[in-house]
């Protein structure tokens, strides 16, 4: 590429136009008042294109922290209504995501890439036609209604077997599209078939949608949803694993075309890449970059390790000369910020971190660990807004207390 194509921007300038196209600047995170409809949390996932999931529940689950953080009001159930009206859907996107049912078209390719291999289908065959059978014949089961004493190595399993033969379908099932999460009970997933799941409209254009024009569209809405991208992360770019000559074509491809921009970014070396609808605003903050800067007062966040911000380390480094690791695979003794360890987001930087567990038996919120990062000063005022943002984290958990 050349560098006439490149446009030049301040990490600064990209920092702020991230935050605001993530979502993450303004509003009022983790407030209590009226309750957030369904409606407004759906409108929340399309503009973030989709949310990831996570089981983890040591405070709450990643997707509703990631909605909570963006969403005054929010509450869990509105999600798991969105689920249960079939307004939106869980499948894999940046790892398993819930998504606008309208995109569904979108992933034929994926679900093609993930199909069951002939090996699998051969060796899994009886439990494969049960399940579908009992789906069919009586509706959304969750795994535990399928009883089996066979077990297989599961996608966590290790040296032994553990995940029942049923279970493990029921997820390859669920890749390949032959099953879907029809409602959520806490981490327990419901599974029924798409055709009672997808409205007849979007199951018709899906199956009638080329591979290749579900990819390409794909690909435009992973763009939307990192806005500022590289082609370095093979196994997420795109949603579909790719090799560096393709991605490297595709990215070509498309700066030719005029969808996308190269960013020449001063001390940076790795090569980014931004929408061009989206150098208007870029624009936009670099000239106020340029004005002023003075760090914008926004509310204090505490993201969740699977956060849509935090889904690319690299770039968190690169742009926000912040280095994270989730310490939840990390050895115990080999820890240095806690297992579940949460950046704490201010203005348009990280101040710090945070390890907290939601102690529910006692209604409260337990903080193991919170860390300023070095060049950040902990005056009384910095203190205060932090303890204040602490108290609503605690009170949209439910707990009446902090413990610090």
């Amino acid at each position: 590429m050349s560098n006439a194509t490149l446009f030049q921007a301040s990490t600064t300038a990209v920092r702020r136009f991230l935050l605001e196209a993530l979502r993450l600047t303004g509003g009022t995170p983790y407030a209590q008042g009226e309750t957030a409809s369904p409606a407004r949390v759906l409108k929340e996932i399309k503009r973030l294109e989709c949310v990831q999931i996570d089981p983890v529940a040591v405070v709450e689950r990643n997707q509703h922290l990631v909605l909570a953080a963006r969403v005054p009001g929010y509450a869990p159930r509105a999600l798991e209504r969105l689920l249960a009206q079939g307004r939106v859907f869980e499948y894999w996107a940046n790892g398993a995501s819930v998504i606008p049912m309208e995109d569904y078209p979108l992933f034929a390719g994926v679900r093609h890439w993930l199909r069951l291999t002939p090996s699998f289908a051969s060796k899994f065959r009886p439990v494969t036609d049960t399940v579908l059978s009992r789906l069919a014949a009586e509706g959304p089961l969750p795994s535990r209604a399928f009883v089996s004493g066979r077990r297989v190595h599961g996608w966590w399993d290790s040296k032994t077997a553990k995940t029942k033969d049923t279970s493990h379908v029921l997820n390859e099932l669920w890749f390949a599209g032959q099953v879907m999460v029809v409602r959520r009970d806490g981490a327990e997933r419901y599974f029924d078939l798409p055709e009672r799941v997808v409205p007849a409209d979007i199951l018709r254009r899906s199956r009638q949608m080329d591979t290749a024009d579900a990819n390409a569209a794909l690909l435009e809405k992973y763009m939307r949803a990192y806005r500022v991208f590289d082609i370095g992360d093979g196994f997420r770019f795109g949603w579909r694993k790719t090799k560096v000559a393709e991605r490297r074509e595709t990215v070509e491809r498309s700066v030719r075309a005029g969808l996308i921009v190269p960013l020449q970014l001063a001390g940076v070396q790795r090569q980014y890449f931004v929408l061009a609808e989206d150098l208007d605003r870029l624009r936009r903050h670099e000239a106020d970059a340029r004005r002023t800067r003075a760090v914008p007062d926004h509310p204090i966040r505490f993201l969740p390790p699977l956060d849509n911000l935090l889904w690319r380390r690299e770039r968190l480094a690169d742009l926000f000369n912040f280095n994270y690791t989730w310490e939840i695979y990390v050895p115990a003794h080999e820890r240095r910020f806690g297992y579940y360890t949460m950046p704490i987001l201010a203005g348009n930087g990280f101040i710090g971190r945070l390890d907290p567990r939601l102690d529910r038996a006692r209604s409260r919120l337990v903080v193991r660990l919170l860390h300023f990062e070095p060049g950040v000063r902990p005056t009384n005022a910095l203190r205060r807004r932090v303890r204040q943002s602490l108290e609503a984290f605690a009170a949209f958990h439910g707990a009446e207390e902090v413990e610090l």
